[in-house]
């Protein structure tokens, strides 16, 4: 049997999200680990692998040859493609960029502002990537600050003249929280590739991150019209923060269950659906209407879809829980302002999630690792890991593609 080409490839991920704060597409770093990669090959794995409701899909090649490998065969019904403008003029990008172009296939042009001004880069790109430097940025939150100055109340005006970030951009290199403001909410941007999330839970510095309203009452709605089981949990394992507090409620003391409860399932089954209704409108008077955090949770959840599909060798129902649990509560110390150890240490989780997130060891702890390292366009930290876990390349690449297929936009 002919070897699959993701068993000679590095790949990595980044969410895009737009102005709904609701998932754009995803970002899909290619890295060759051997020469010659076929682009047709590559293109044809993917599209088995998605579906029409599957998210966008751009993709990130790391060397020219590959991106031009790629423009060759890249039809206009397939995923779009980053081209850094500085390899327009590379040997086999230019014409294969040229008739990419004239079959309509989904073009970005990637680089700076400046860069993609003097590039020309509107003749052949349906959009632009923009890869903001320090100075871009602080010249977008100049143009924002500008803007609210200049109306009572803080309220931004349209769109500023002055701001490096564009219409209907991609942007790159947003680290804080009113620079993915401006690009989203003033400037129409598409989309911000990533999302601040350090920047983002700063002003909830010193108190525990608070469900967001939009879960619970969906949660509620869920449990009225008597949905599933499968998507009650479902619901629940929206937000990091909204399981955590159900925790600390099946485990009080005053609720008096006599066995601790270490699952999402197993507190549903001991508490039932009227108390569980109960309990989710009495959060509603802490609940945030925060946009922002959506990106936060949504993230976290990738994570534990992404250790499901890596963990994936025919484990048990309980077991593949647990495993997402392992992913969806590895950054709780972000969520809860606090030591990871003293957040597990209200709740009866099982070693396996406890000794993975903490110590980094344990069964789970290979797979989570390499879960964060998909995370980034940087292939060397996944493939160090590869090699310390002796943990097969194709399957990291199709347990990654069958998470990201599986996302909704």
């Amino acid at each position: 049997m002919a070897q699959s080409v993701l068993g000679s490839l590095t790949l990595g991920y980044r969410p895009l999200w737009n102005k709904a704060r609701a998932l754009a597409g995803v970002q899909l770093f290619v890295h060759a680990d051997d020469q010659g990669i076929d682009g047709q090959h590559l293109l044809r794995t993917l599209a088995e692998q998605w579906s029409a409701e599957s998210p966008l899909l751009l993709l990130s090649p790391s060397a020219p040859d590959l991106l031009a490998g790629l423009l060759t065969h890249a039809t206009a019904g397939g995923p779009a493609i980053v081209v850094p403008a500085a390899w327009r003029d590379q040997a086999g990008v230019r014409d294969a960029l040229r008739m990419a172009h004239q079959r309509g296939v989904h073009l970005l042009a990637s680089g700076a502002p400046t860069a993609l001004a003097d590039a020309g880069a509107d003749r052949w790109a349906k959009q632009r990537a923009l890869r903001l430097a320090p100075a871009d940025a602080a010249n977008a939150l100049q143009a924002a600050l500008k803007s609210r100055q200049a109306v009572a109340g803080g309220r931004m005006l349209g769109r500023a003249t002055d701001s490096p970030i564009g219409a209907n951009a991609l942007v790159e290199g947003v680290a804080s929280r009113a620079l993915a403001e401006h690009a989203l909410d003033q400037q129409g941007a598409w989309a911000v590739a990533g999302w601040p999330t350090e920047d983002v839970l700063h002003r909830y510095a010193g108190q525990p991150l608070p469900p967001t309203r939009r879960t619970i009452v969906q949660a509620m709605n869920a449990l009225d019209s008597e949905q599933s089981l499968d998507r009650i949990e479902q619901m629940f394992g929206q937000e990091p923060s909204l399981a955590y507090r159900l925790f600390l409620y099946l485990n009080s003391a005053g609720l008096g269950l006599r066995n601790g409860v270490s699952s999402l399932r197993h507190g549903f089954m001991m508490l039932g659906f009227r108390a569980l209704n109960t309990w989710l409108a009495e959060q509603l008077p802490h609940a945030s209407e925060d946009a922002n955090l959506r990106p936060v949770n949504a993230t976290m959840v990738m994570r534990g879809h992404l250790m499901e599909h890596l963990m994936d060798a025919g484990i048990e129902d309980d077991l593949r829980r647990e495993v997402y649990l392992c992913g969806l509560f590895a950054q709780l110390d972000l969520v809860l302002d606090e030591p990871l150890r003293a957040s597990f240490a209200r709740i009866p989780l099982a070693d396996r999630i406890v000794t993975a997130a903490i110590s980094g060891t344990g069964p789970y702890a290979p797979s989570l690792q390499v879960a964060f390292a998909l995370e980034s366009e940087d292939p060397q930290p996944l493939r160090a890991l590869r090699q310390a876990y002796e943990m097969g390349t194709e399957e990291i690449n199709r347990a990654l593609l069958r998470t990201l297929s599986a996302l909704t936009r």
